[in-house]
């Protein structure tokens, strides 16, 4: 018989998520680890980063205590099913997430670890708001996140267009294959969709 799995508690997770380290930004790193492992977002497991890469990143983030209780919480299996799932289909869009990397890696802060533009281009290949994809409970950690890790594209990003698609838009700007049809925004049919209210 096999023994039951430890559940962490609500108020460890909390805990967890006051855990900041060398970096602002590990405070949203350690938000997307517990979230793909709740079932939040659409981000597989290992955040569509190489298995170690994961585990180096699990392994800066959390202390040894931590780590334990976060790698043998047990994940339910509907969670593990979708995180397969996308990672097929992060399979079949891996040039497409390369190049989203890319540009995020184009204005990252130094200070920021690189595991980051992997992660939001992974979210970005998710059908909902990217703040969502990505596990967040709101938008505000988005837009915060993106000040702290890419504050020149945060700036560009001044009339506050979803992120989702500014990214894209940003792509299509550098000759990327993503291409959007209207000549500007403003005389775009869909502009209520780029800038709307994100709920």
């Amino acid at each position: 018989m096999q023994a039951a799995q430890p559940q962490v508690p609500e108020e460890l997770y909390t805990e967890l998520l006051d855990v900041i380290g060398s970096a602002e930004a590990d405070r949203y790193l350690i938000r997307l680890i517990l979230a793909a492992r709740e079932g939040r977002g659409c981000l597989p497991l290992h955040l569509g980063l190489d298995e170690a890469v994961f585990e180096a990143l699990i392994y800066r983030c959390f202390s040894e205590i931590q780590r334990w209780l976060i790698l043998h919480t047990r994940v339910p299996a509907a969670v593990i099913e979708r995180s397969e799932t996308r990672n097929e289909l992060l399979s079949l869009r891996q040039d497409e997430q390369q190049e989203l990397t890319a540009l995020l890696e184009q204005y990252r802060n130094p200070e920021v670890d690189p595991v980051l533009s992997v992660i939001i281009a992974t979210g970005c290949l998710g059908g909902d708001h990217l703040w969502r994809d990505l596990g967040f409970d709101n938008r505000d950690w988005l837009s915060e996140m993106m000040a702290v890790a890419y504050p020149e594209l945060k700036a560009k990003n001044s009339k506050d267009m979803k992120w989702k698609r500014f990214l894209y838009k940003q792509l299509c700007e550098t000759g990327g294959h993503y291409v959007c049809r209207a000549p500007s925004c403003e005389e775009c049919a869909t502009y209520a969709d780029c800038f709307g209210p994100e709920v």
